[in-house]
């Protein structure tokens, strides 16, 4: 690691912070106010992958997945209305999620690396976020995955509502889920914008 890299290492970990600290208030019926925040690790990691290259960005993911572990810990020891913060389930979902996710982000940025800019960024955005929000939302509340965590009672997570409150019938969780990608596919798209001016501005700065 190089002085350098400190800068995206700082962001990461800000925005996983943030994220597990915005994440306990609700955002209307579907979403958190951490689910505006979280997908922004995308753009660092991209951010990191453009300028300095997949090693880099991969220590960066690696930094986050780290600072999210500890905060699992710390929220596992704060007990709210119904019990712990962080459940095993949300915790072992958060991180399988976060780490898969982001190491996919940079396997695919990485070979999309030498077409036009804004191809390996979106490509490898959109798909790292696809895989986050399944991973997490499955493992985290699925009552197929009741084995991982007898005691945790997620039962409110497949009351079966209609999607989004006006869609199919289908379980709570999976509108939560179809809300969360919603909102990392949009900030992906708006991510275009200063990862451009960002890594433009790197470049320039590299001559």
């Amino acid at each position: 690691m190089t002085r350098a890299h400190l800068p995206g290492i700082i962001a990461m970990a800000a925005i996983v912070v943030a994220s597990n600290i915005l994440v306990q208030f609700l955002f209307g019926n579907w979403l958190t106010w951490g689910a505006f925040t979280y997908p922004l690790a995308f753009l660092v990691t991209d951010i990191m992958n453009r300028v300095y290259g997949a090693a880099a960005a991969r220590r960066v993911v690696f930094a986050g997945f780290i600072v999210g572990i500890i905060c699992s810990l710390i929220g596992t020891q704060i007990i709210g209305e119904f019990g712990p913060l962080v459940t095993l389930r949300i915790a072992l979902g958060s991180g399988v999620a976060f780490l898969t996710a982001q190491l996919l982000d940079v396997a695919i940025f990485s070979a999309l690396r030498d077409g036009r800019w804004w191809r390996a960024p979106l490509a490898s955005t959109l798909i790292g976020s696809t895989v986050d929000t399944a991973l997490f939302f499955t493992i985290a509340f699925s009552a197929g995955l009741t084995f991982i965590e007898p005691a945790n009672d997620v039962s409110w997570a497949g009351e079966i509502l209609p999607l989004l409150g006006t869609g199919p019938e289908a379980p709570l969780w999976v509108s939560l889920a179809v809300a969360d990608w919603a909102v990392k596919l949009s900030l992906a798209l708006l991510a275009l914008v200063p990862f451009r001016v960002i890594t433009a501005r790197a470049a320039s700065a590299a001559q």
